[in-house]
């Protein structure tokens, strides 16, 4: 880079859920490099911590997080921070934190509740925040307006529905994203 071009700027997103809602499967299917992974095999030691309901096939865990990466411009790239889903990596999300711009809950029909942590993690903050119903392989038994409900979102918070293995759904979320965060009032001035 010479001093005449402009530096890069970096944008950082975070990706959160439950445990086993398919935040590492997001990140995998819309960075553009192969994305860095802390999954661990699931063992002995978790069994009656991890909490197993609906994901029965589940075989790995993350550990620490997810890290992808999406070039917009020469100008603009957006790093991807996927959190640790179980309870007890939480304390990890208040550093992850920092300097995001915004977030993507992915939620799961099958296990709505895993998903009002991350919800309440991001009210509580005032972090601006979609949420993208991951429908494994098409499945989804709720309406829109009944996850709305159950989720207790209110209207603003944008909701997409469909599968996060795909490119395309990730990408979407993400962009309703960037749409939420332009379309947000400004924040009142402090003093």
């Amino acid at each position: 880079m010479t001093d005449s071009q402009p530096a890069q700027a970096a944008v950082k997103i975070l990706i959160a859920g439950g445990f086993g809602v398919g935040k590492t499967t997001m990140v995998g299917a819309v960075s553009e490099v192969a994305p860095l992974r802390t999954e661990e095999y699931l063992t002995r030691a978790g069994e009656g911590v991890d909490d197993l309901s609906g994901v029965s096939q589940k075989d790995t865990t993350t550990v620490a997080l997810d890290f992808g990466r999406i070039t917009v411009s020469p100008e603009l790239v957006v790093y991807l921070f996927g959190t640790p889903g179980q309870e007890r990596f939480w304390f990890m999300w208040n550093d992850l934190v920092n300097g995001a711009l915004g977030g993507v809950v992915i939620a799961d029909t099958r296990r709505l509740e895993s998903s009002f942590a991350s919800i309440d993690f991001f009210e509580s903050r005032g972090i601006p925040f979609v949420v993208a119903m991951n429908c494994f392989h098409g499945h989804n038994t709720r309406s829109a307006q009944e996850i709305r409900a159950a989720l207790d979102l209110d209207p603003e918070i944008p909701l997409l529905i469909g599968d996060v293995r795909e490119r395309a759904f990730g990408r979407d979320a993400l962009l309703a994203l960037v749409d939420h965060l332009m379309t947000r009032p400004e924040p009142a001035p402090v003093g």
